[in-house]
């Protein structure tokens, strides 16, 4: 495919914080270098350099308060209303990275759209109950969220329709698209690269046992059931640190023990050093792939997750970790044990290895080939 012939678009639905979708649009936007970025709000500090030098476009939503643009859902009404108004119209290829709303642009006949599915949205599908749950007790209040979840889940059926084809990141995720939005998709794996500088073959940090840690890397939301960890390290006196932000950082840190240690934004140079001296990875939440758990895989580092989601797509069970059955610190716990009964069997080069096949250069080429795929069927 002839990348130059082509006026290319990317949309992303927030660029407010770096997790696995950002590092998806960052490796897009080195394949085209050139193109735009609309995104629905842009917090240019809190990404720092990583998209300074792109042409980041931002939706009306960016003129909001804000204390607004910082709690995204009391924006809900607002959110597929922003995706549409982007002006798309001068661009032959345009490719959303959609964890719920870019996948719902508007472009005109002429415009092949592709967008690469992180993930059909949890709190108005799978998890509706789970969230409901989560809203006041008061009646008023549980009916007026109950009706913008219908609005929005009715709008979200109707916009995946909008893209020509659909990615989606893990065999997981391509299911979770058939049963919620009745279409198929292919399924190209995320890139998941260390962020230090350098090579992923370097040695793993040595030293004794005792002064290790075990480590988790995550978003604080509710789902990724970061809770039920630190409860079973709880039990287990065990050191636990976790990197990361989110709506339950706060809570996160009023339950956790002495022997657990938060770390809210850690640059690249020095993630890579904490990856590298860890014990193990923890992983207790469902998700739709995890590419922290193979960055953490990367530097010889074996994980123990929940046996359920995309991630048992990238775990070779006594091999590159462990699993465990759910997210009850009880059963987490359990896991843990296991892990220390075998953990002197790992081979850290057979992990590294197994992390490699999810490099962002694998991950680029086969963007491409795809693109030249449906390029030629067209």
């Amino acid at each position: 495919m002839n990348k130059k012939e082509l006026k290319v678009a990317l949309v992303h639905d927030f660029l407010t914080q770096f997790g696995g979708a950002e590092r998806v649009l960052l490796a897009l936007s080195e394949i085209f270098p050139d193109a735009p970025i609309y995104t629905l709000i842009y917090d240019e500090e809190a990404l720092g350099k990583r998209f300074g030098s792109k042409n980041v476009r931002s939706s009306f939503l960016q003129k909001f308060p804000s204390f607004l643009k910082k709690r995204k859902k009391w924006l809900l009404p607002f959110l597929p209303v922003a995706s549409e108004t982007f002006d798309l119209r001068d661009f032959d290829l345009v490719i959303s990275s959609s964890g719920a709303w870019s996948k719902g642009i508007v472009t005109r006949l002429n415009t092949t759209h592709v967008s690469y599915v992180h993930s059909p949205m949890r709190f108005i599908w799978d998890m509706n109950g789970e969230y409901l749950g989560q809203r006041s007790r008061f009646g008023c209040v549980r009916f007026i969220t109950r009706f913008v979840l219908n609005y929005i889940r009715i709008w979200d059926r109707v916009a995946s329709d909008r893209p020509d084809y659909l990615i989606s990141n893990s065999i997981y995720t391509q299911g979770r698209i058939r049963k919620y939005y009745g279409r198929e998709s292919d399924v190209i794996y995320p890139p998941a690269f260390v962020p230090l500088s350098g090579t992923t073959a370097g040695k793993q940090g040595t030293g004794d046992i005792k002064d290790k840690y075990f480590l988790i890397v995550s978003r604080l939301s509710a789902y990724k059931k970061v809770d039920a960890a630190i409860e079973a390290f709880n039990k287990l006196e065990l050191p636990l640190m976790i990197v990361g932000t989110g709506e339950q950082e706060k809570y996160l840190k009023s339950i956790a023990g002495k022997n657990i240690k938060f770390f809210e934004f850690v640059p690249d140079e020095k993630l890579g050093e904490i990856y590298k001296n860890a014990r193990a990875f923890v992983f207790p939440g469902v998700d739709d792939f995890g590419i922290a758990p193979v960055e953490a895989m990367s530097y010889g580092v074996p994980v123990l997750s929940i046996r359920k989601g995309g991630i048992k797509e990238v775990i070779v069970e006594g091999e590159t970790g462990e699993f465990f059955a759910s997210s009850v610190p009880e059963v987490i716990a359990d896991g843990v044990r296991r892990f220390i009964e075998n953990e002197g069997h790992y081979d850290k080069e057979a992990i590294r290895k197994k992390a490699g096949e999810f490099s962002k250069e694998k991950f680029k080429e086969n963007i491409l080939e795809y693109l030249e795929k449906i390029r030629i069927e067209n």
